[in-house]
């Protein structure tokens, strides 16, 4: 094993509570922190653990996006990866351009494993892993709990409904991690410093021959319902109590 390849998204950080725009056409960005999508830094964490397992293997972090999202590729650098690529655009990336835009990369880089999150908390798609797979006519594993790379293959064991399944696929293959898979480590400041000085590719969509496209449209953003503030009573006689005052008997 050679070279891993750990495909990222840029998303509103998960602490941050999303505000719908007033239009409904989306959620307000302006001013929001951006953080690596969690299930994207468990991926690289594995990459990462991998690495340090296997030995000289080459951990490449891509992502799509704005040119902000070199702020969240230097965050992946300086937990520990390589080299990363940024395929910047300012249009929004549906799952399917996202799959040909990592395959083009693929192609390109040639890497013996790529991870990526199961999903991303932003649209929870739960697409782009799997149609990377089907585009790139490779095996693949999703909601990945445990992976051993064994030889010219990857075990994998994975979370689904009846409880752990476990599988075993050929190399180069797609995995798709899920939440209990790892632990990502904490960013050092030495490590923020290192990794200013490590390699940070800039292409566009064209240059890899991706035509981007609208193939969904988001006719409305409704923000999730309010929960009703109740009325706290202590007994029986207290809720009839108040039931009679609002009327309600």
């Amino acid at each position: 094993m050679q070279k891993l390849m750990v495909c990222m998204k840029r998303v509103v950080d998960y602490n941050v509570r999303v505000r719908v725009k007033p239009d409904g056409g989306g959620v307000m960005l302006d001013g929001v922190k951006m953080s690596l999508n969690p299930f994207d830094e468990i991926a690289l964490e594995e990459a990462l653990r991998i690495k340090e397992r296997v030995g000289t293997v080459e951990v490449l972090v891509v992502s799509i996006g704005v040119a902000d999202t070199q702020q969240q590729l230097r965050t992946a650098l300086a937990m520990g990866a390589d080299r990363a690529v940024l395929v910047q655009t300012d249009t929004a990336v549906e799952p399917l351009i996202a799959a040909q835009t990592f395959l083009a990369l693929v192609k390109k880089e040639n890497p013996d494993l790529v991870l990526l999150g199961k999903q991303a908390i932003d649209d929870d798609a739960n697409q782009t892993g799997q149609m990377l797979a089907a585009l790139w006519d490779r095996p693949q594993a999703t909601y990945a709990s445990k992976v051993e790379i064994k030889g010219s293959a990857v075990q994998v064991t994975r979370e689904v409904d009846a409880g752990l399944e476990t599988i075993e696929v050929d190399l180069p293959a797609v995995i798709t991690v899920d939440l209990r898979l790892n632990e990502p480590r904490y960013v050092k400041l030495p490590d923020i410093m290192k990794a200013k000085k490590k390699p940070l590719e800039v292409t566009s969509l064209d240059a890899l021959g991706v035509a981007a496209g609208q193939l969904i449209k988001t006719v409305k953003t409704d923000p999730p319902p309010q929960r009703q503030k109740g009325v706290m009573v202590k007994d029986v006689a207290e809720l009839v109590g108040v039931l009679k005052q609002k009327g309600l008997i």
